[in-house]
C-alpha cells in the first residue's frame, strides 16, 4: 500500500516545522533577550563588557550603555585596541538576529522563496557557530559557571543538525517516496 504523502508534502511539512522553530526563537529574542546575551561575541559589541561587568554586557537597568563607555575603542585587557567588527551593541545584535530569524521563518514557508531563504538560513546558522563557540569558550573560563558550561556544551552541537536541515530545504522536493 503506497504512503499517501508525496516528497513535496514532506518538504512542505519540514519547512513548516523549521518555520515554527524559527518563529519561536525570534519571539524569544524579543521576550527574553538575556537568553541570547552570552552567544553574542564580545568582539562584535560596541559596549565595553570587560570593564563594566561580564554579566550584563555593560548595560544599565534601563538597557542603555552608560555614557562612560569607550564604544568601539574598548579592548578589554588592551584598552587601546579597536574592535573593527563592533558595529552594534549587544542588544542590537540580538534584535537584528531575531528579525533575521523572523524573515527566514516567513521565507522558508513560501515555495518560491524557499531555496533562497534556506540558503540564507544555512549561512546564518554557520555564522552563529562563532557565537556559540565563543560562549562555550567563556563558559569554560574562570568566570564561567557550571550551568553555563552545561548549557553551551549542549547548545553548540545543536547547530550542526540545524545547518543540515536548513540546507536540505534548498533541494527540490522529490516527486514521491522511494517505496511508492
Amino acid at each position: 500500500m503506497p504512503f499517501p504523502r508525496s516528497g513535496r508534502a514532506f518538504q512542505s511539512l519540514s519547512a513548516a516545522a523549521m518555520s515554527a522553530l524559527l518563529l519561536a526563537s525570534a519571539m524569544k529574542h524579543f521576550r527574553d533577550p538575556g537568553f541570547f546575551r552570552q552567544v553574542v561575541p564580545d568582539y562584535l559589541c560596541l559596549e565595553d563588557t570587560h570593564r563594566q561587568g561580564l554579566g550584563d554586557g555593560g548595560a544599565t537597568a534601563s538597557g542603555s550603555v552608560p555614557a562612560t563607555s569607550t564604544a568601539a575603542f574598548d579592548g578589554g585587557p588592551e584598552p587601546g585596541r579597536r574592535r573593527p567588527l563592533a558595529v552594534m551593541t549587544r542588544e542590537e545584535w540580538i534584535a537584528v538576529s531575531g528579525l533575521l530569524e523572523l524573515a527566514a521563518a516567513v521565507g522558508i514557508l513560501v515555495p518560491l522563496t524557499r531555496k533562497a531563504a534556506a540558503t540564507a538560513l544555512t549561512a546564518m546558522f554557520i555564522v552563529f557557530l562563532a557565537g556559540h563557540a565563543d560562549a562555550l569558550r567563556r563558559a569554560y573560563s574562570n568566570e564561567g559557571t557550571p550551568l553555563q558550561r552545561k548549557v553551551h556544551t549542549l547548545r553548540l552541537p545543536l547547530q550542526g543538525p540545524l545547518i543540515v536541515w536548513a540546507w536540505s530545504l534548498r533541494k527540490p522536493a522529490l516527486a514521491s517516496w522511494p517505496w511508492q
